[in-house]
């Protein structure tokens, strides 16, 4: 029979039940402990979130005060500048005062630019340079009112310890500023040199070799001039021309003769619609490419290639006169009490103007046209005047010519570009109407201003000189009338000249006096109704007296 321990069992509960009670009183003291610390917890939460609610609060408090005060702030706030001028605390109106001052200063200074020995200077109104001024001192003056109370005031707060810089947009006409850089290349001491050619009186072609050396870094220029302007506060702009080094060209013969040679074109017209196209020269080379091109084998500066001229066969003024259909105006004079030297002469220039023709545009010169009068040229000794005296003269009798174009110039209505009065009364014209010339001294000019070509045609035939103008009438030409008006006498004078061949007492008239005058000469326009439509003085003239000369013996 088993024996069971009763004495040992009851003791196991007792430790058991002690133990529960251990567990018991553990769980107590650790609950009690996590209470104490809930309370603290919450009590330390309540404290900070009443700190934080009393920061916003002073916070709001301070933004509003801060706000407060600078709501009716109408100057910029501290700490901002402009192109790195300080503007705080000045009105927009102060502002614009104060950097337009400068800018308007600033932008009047030369710029001054040296390489080597050269110095050169432009100014920015050159390249039209323009500072937008208004734009800058808006962003400045919007600085601390564009954004929330908060955003505002923090900007204001941060300027104050941090400088807040607006640039000014800057412009300009670059193109402008090219032709600057373009000009600065021309005039570097170092400056490249590239061939090139001319061709000079003798009719050669002349080309000069070419020559390494720099140029102007165009991007680096502009960089540099940006910087210069933009530097607002620099009274004496100053700087070093950015070059590079680059080779000159070689002589390409093959490219020059493309562009020098010319083939001669033929002058012709058409008469429905009337159009006259005219002629012009060719120009070659007088001697081969391959000539041309052993020339430049061995270096020098430059070298001379002969050219020719390539004529037409139809030049303008071989034009068929039906080119020419309608009589613009006629002037004649009479040559009759002439003698045989001086007719002569009326004929030659008369000859040389025959059939010459003037194109839209271009201007005629007399004095190229007939040429120097010289003996070799086919003109005689006649008689002239020279210093108030009657002498004989190569060429005496022309300027009867000229002047007898002159008054068909006039009624024709062309345009006068040079003309000048004898100084003395012609005897073929009227004073006024005359026109004086000398190979060297004053020439007759006049431009065709019409649209259409015209064309001089002469005749001396019984030693009336006549001269036409010849072109294409329109509805919208005008008559003309002339009137040289006498307005005032030039007394002569009474000049004595000793003579010992006559005695003492005794005298001799060598030239008689004649008075001179003043003139005033008047073209009157008329519409094809007779209605006048203009008039105009054209010219006012003085003609010296002719002195009477008396020989007297001593």
């Amino acid at each position: 029979m088993n024996k069971v321990n009763i004495s040992n069992t009851n003791e196991r509960s007792q430790d058991e039940s002690d133990a529960l009670t251990i567990l018991q009183d553990a769980e107590n003291i650790i609950l009690a402990s996590n209470e104490e610390k809930r309370k603290k917890i919450k009590k330390t939460y309540l404290c900070c979130i009443i700190t934080i609610l009393v920061l916003i609060i002073l916070l709001l408090l301070f933004s509003t005060i801060f706000a407060l005060i600078n709501i009716n702030n109408t100057k910029i706030i501290r700490g901002v500048s402009i192109q790195g001028v300080d503007i705080s605390n000045l009105t927009k109106d102060e502002v614009n005062q104060k950097i337009s001052s400068m800018v308007n200063e600033h932008l009047s200074k030369q710029i001054l630019v040296k390489h080597l020995d050269f110095e050169g200077v432009f100014l920015p109104e050159q390249f039209e340079v323009n500072l937008d001024i208004t734009s800058a001192i808006d962003e400045a003056y919007s600085l601390g009112r564009s954004g929330n109370i908060f955003e505002n005031n923090y900007t204001i707060l941060n300027t104050m310890f941090k400088t807040k810089n607006f640039s000014i947009n800057m412009s300009y006409d670059e193109t402008l500023l090219v032709s600057i850089i373009n000009e600065l290349n021309t005039l570097l001491p170092d400056r490249i040199v590239n061939p090139d050619y001319y061709i000079n009186d003798d009719n050669f072609l002349i080309i000069t070799s070419g020559k390494d050396g720099t140029i102007i870094d165009e991007i680096s220029f502009k960089t540099e001039i940006e910087s210069l302007i933009n530097d607002i506060e620099n009274n004496e702009p100053t700087m070093e021309i950015p070059v590079t080094n680059v080779k000159a060209d070689n002589i390409d013969i093959d490219t020059i003769y493309k562009k020098i040679y010319k083939d001669p074109v033929d002058a012709y017209y058409t008469t429905d619609p009337y159009v006259v196209y005219p002629s012009a020269n060719g120009l070659d080379f007088a001697i081969s490419i391959d000539e041309a091109k052993n020339l430049i084998v061995n270096y020098e500066e430059e070298y001379s290639i002969p050219l020719k001229t390539l004529y037409p066969n139809v030049t303008t003024n071989q034009i068929g006169n039906e080119a020419f259909p309608d009589q613009l105006s006629k002037f004649s004079t009479s040559f009759s009490s002439s003698g045989s030297s001086r007719s002569t002469n009326i004929s030659l220039a008369a000859q040389k103007l025959d059939g010459v023709v003037i194109m839209p545009g271009e201007t005629f010169s007399y004095n190229q046209t007939v040429g120097q009068r010289t003996k070799d040229a086919g003109f005689k000794e006649a008689t002239a005047y020279s210093n108030g005296q009657v002498v004989q003269e190569v060429g005496g009798g022309i300027c009867q010519v000229s002047s007898t174009l002159y008054n068909a110039v006039l009624y024709a209505n062309l345009e006068i570009v040079e003309r000048s009065n004898h100084g003395f009364k012609p005897s073929y014209v009227k004073p006024g109407l005359d026109a004086t010339v000398s190979w060297g001294g004053p020439d007759f000019k006049f431009k065709n201003n019409r649209n259409y070509p015209v064309r001089i045609k002469t005749d001396t035939s019984g030693k009336v000189l006549r001269i036409y103008i010849y072109g294409l009438k329109t509805d919208n030409d005008y008559t003309v009338t002339l009137d040289a008006q006498y307005v005032s006498n030039v007394p002569y004078k009474t000049v004595y000249q000793k003579d010992s061949s006559l005695s003492s007492g005794e005298s001799r008239v060598i030239q008689s006096g004649s008075n001179g005058c003043k003139t005033a000469t008047y073209k009157y326009l008329y519409d094809t109704n007779g209605t006048l439509v203009s008039s105009e003085c054209i010219s006012r003239d003085t003609y010296n007296p002719h002195n009477k000369i008396v020989a007297v013996g001593y």
